[in-house]
């Protein structure tokens, strides 16, 4: 993957355990890892109906530089949107230069 191709700035996100200051209670939230240029890519109709055959909610597809520290417990947010990660895929040459990150838009309060 050419670096060119990276050209959305994305942020990368996990999740933490936080106490609520309200009630004392500790609540799953959102916490920022990183900012990433990647490459966000909708998926064509044919894409889309060939995602549904196996996973139904895959609508969009991620490609970031490769990193050792993604798993399908992270999420993505880019233009304010939600991403949810439902895999994690090493590239098919080296395993080592990008990921490709299959994703469904929503909401994922961990």
């Amino acid at each position: 993957m050419q670096a060119g191709k990276l050209r959305h700035r994305v942020t990368l996100q996990k999740p933490v355990k936080a106490q609520s200051p309200a009630t004392g209670a500790v609540v799953n939230t959102w916490a920022d890892v990183t900012k990433l240029w990647a490459n966000v890519v909708d998926l064509s109709a044919r894409e889309f109906v060939a995602a549904q055959a196996g996973q139904s909610e895959i609508t969009s597809r991620i490609t970031i530089r490769f990193r050792d520290d993604v798993t399908s417990k992270h999420r993505i947010l880019f233009r304010g949107r939600v991403y949810n990660i439902h895999g994690v895929l090493a590239d098919d040459k080296s395993g080592s230069e990008y990921l490709t990150l299959p994703c469904s838009q929503g909401v994922n309060d961990g």
